[in-house]
């Protein structure tokens, strides 16, 4: 047991000192080698010479100029006020966007009932020949395509009392005002209102 208990603490003694030996040795790292490779850096960017290119903007459905138009004399009659007579043109009532899928027109004689009649055009094609204009208001439905929706109202004539006066409204689809007021216009001339589906 003696023998035993002998090689055990010799063995240890001898793994301690084994130990210790690789502990002091002294450990160089090895330095990376230089990278023959250089580092590019990029070149310097420089302003384009001259101006640059404008932008096209996209054009405002809703910036209308009502010389453009009522310039179609296909579709307009040309303006002839004299002195004193300011109804002899016709008359731009505003553009107005709408989410819309429809919208209802309504409209009567604003002043006194004196015959005035009208016809009304959307987008240029006839969709009421001739409505004669009272103390009620009277009116149509139309389906707005995306869009520009022109709507043209036609003096027939200016009844007794010129001009051919009246009032209307255009309401949206949920029955809410999109917009209301007066068109006095004179025979043959033009009120326009336009609608531009979003």
């Amino acid at each position: 047991m003696k023998k035993i208990f002998f090689l055990m603490v010799m063995s240890s003694i001898s793994l301690q000192g084994f130990a210790q030996e690789i502990n002091k040795s002294k450990f160089k790292a090895v330095p990376p080698k230089e990278s023959k490779i250089k580092k590019e850096i990029p070149p310097a960017e420089s302003a384009p010479k001259g101006n640059p290119p404008a932008l096209v903007a996209k054009p405002n459905p809703l910036e209308i100029n009502p010389e453009e138009l009522f310039s179609d004399s296909a579709l307009y009659k040309k303006e002839s006020n004299s002195e004193g007579v300011f109804y002899r043109r016709n008359q731009y009532l505003g553009s107005f966007a709408t989410k819309s899928f429809t919208s209802t027109i309504r409209y009567r004689d604003a002043a006194f009932v004196d015959g005035d009649k009208i016809k009304v055009y959307l987008n240029d094609k006839v969709i009421e020949p001739e409505v004669d204009l009272d103390s009620e208001f009277g009116g149509f439905k139309i389906n707005l395509v995306p869009g520009t929706n022109k709507i043209d109202f036609e003096a027939l004539n200016e009844g007794f009392a010129a001009p051919n006066t009246a009032e209307f409204q255009v309401y949206d689809d949920q029955g809410a005002v999109i917009f209301g007021s007066q068109w006095n216009v004179g025979t043959g001339y033009k009120a326009t209102i336009i609608l531009v589906k979003e």
